[in-house]
């Protein structure tokens, strides 16, 4: 699965940031590929509005 940063890490809560960073999205429009797991998922629905997520 592919995770796209779509919104600017400005204003989000520490606990946002701090899974953003785990994730590896350090810029807009960045995009990384993960394995689809259990861990990945949570994480990605942690942070919903700032990421998209392309099966």
């Amino acid at each position: 699965m592919k995770v796209r940063l779509v919104r600017s890490w400005i204003g989000c809560t520490p606990k946002q940031r701090k899974i953003l960073a785990a994730l590896g999205l350090k810029r807009i429009r960045m995009v990384k590929e993960f394995k689809d797991t259990p861990a990945i998922r949570g994480m990605v629905a942690k942070v919903p509005h700032m990421v998209e997520v392309e099966e």
